[in-house]
């Protein structure tokens, strides 16, 4: 779609020029990115211009005739530029929110989705209901941000997580994420692959809950992922193999020895992996009552199954 003449000009600090309000910067970036079929082009528009200017994106409403300054359009306009070329706007500014947290990301790591909060709702609702969960110990395999272990410890706070993940780079941010959030002294970071940090520093019987987010996009769908994930947010944890399975069944083919008896594995899935996860729980035989729960997209996201006691 083409750009309304009267934004096709970029951003200056020319005095000649009419001045760049907050309106017009909203007007000009929205229709920059939108002419570039970058998604939710205005929601970018205003990550990105309540960053440079430094308040909330519903002040940018309350002060749309704010005159932007030299130094504001400079950085602005490297900012829209790298937006146009699909780099997630969360990279740009720094940070996702999730469950109403602000989390540092980067590069190194997911970006938060939506979709996962539907897994956190389930273990707090479950951990409330289910008896005998005290001060629970719960693994999140394959952390990323933290995002997952950070919110449960936040949550729980007479809990104890241990996060795993296989990159380095991704543990480094995930502890900066536990700091800022003062749930760093309830969780232990661990590198290593699938569960073999957990095996490594916990006995058999000794998690309550098992959590993961881990890379499930199959080979076959790797070409249809958004340009914006797929040339910039970290293969490694999102490509699940072949079918996208490849770490899932790892996970449900060994978690049973580290679950109590009456433990849970609650893994986030693609919604259409759910009847392939069904029967890889119901081939193992140590779990038991299998369901894949929808997340608010209504889209099968999150697979609970129960440690046979």
């Amino acid at each position: 779609m083409a750009m309304s003449p009267a934004y096709d000009k970029k951003p200056a600090a020319k005095q000649t020029d009419p001045p760049w309000t907050t309106k017009r910067l909203l007007q000009w970036i929205n229709a920059h990115l939108q002419g570039k079929g970058v998604d939710s082009p205005r929601v970018v528009a205003e990550m990105l211009l309540s960053h440079v200017i430094g308040c909330d994106r519903m002040q940018l409403y309350m002060e749309v005739d704010r005159p932007a300054n030299p130094d504001e359009l400079s950085t602005l306009r490297g900012l829209v530029e790298r937006a146009a070329r699909h780099e997630p706007a969360q990279y740009l500014v720094g940070h996702a929110w999730f469950y109403s947290r602000r989390i540092q990301v980067d590069g190194r790591v997911l970006i938060p989705r939506p979709s996962t909060e539907t897994l956190i709702e389930h273990v707090l609702q479950w951990l409330k209901a289910a008896p005998g969960h005290a001060e629970p110990i719960i693994a999140d395999v394959g952390t990323g941000s933290g995002v997952i272990a950070i919110t449960l410890a936040a949550q729980l706070t007479d809990s104890h997580i241990i996060a795993t993940d296989i990159s380095a780079d991704a543990l480094e941010l995930a502890k900066q994420n536990a700091q800022s959030h003062d749930v760093a002294d309830r969780i232990e970071f661990h590198q290593g692959k699938d569960l073999e940090p957990l095996k490594e520093r916990m006995g058999k019987g000794d998690f309550d809950l098992i959590c993961s987010n881990p890379p499930y996009i199959s080979d076959s769908e790797w070409e249809e992922v958004a340009t914006n994930v797929r040339d910039y947010e970290p293969a490694n944890a999102l490509r699940g193999g072949k079918a996208g399975l490849d770490v899932i069944k790892q996970l449900i083919a060994n978690a049973a020895d580290l679950l109590r008896p009456d433990g849970q594995l609650v893994i986030e899935i693609a919604d259409s992996q759910k009847h392939a996860v069904l029967q890889l729980v119901a081939d193992a035989q140590e779990l038991d009552n299998a369901v894949v729960l929808k997340d608010h997209e209504g889209f099968w996201r999150v697979l609970v199954a129960d440690r046979v006691k």
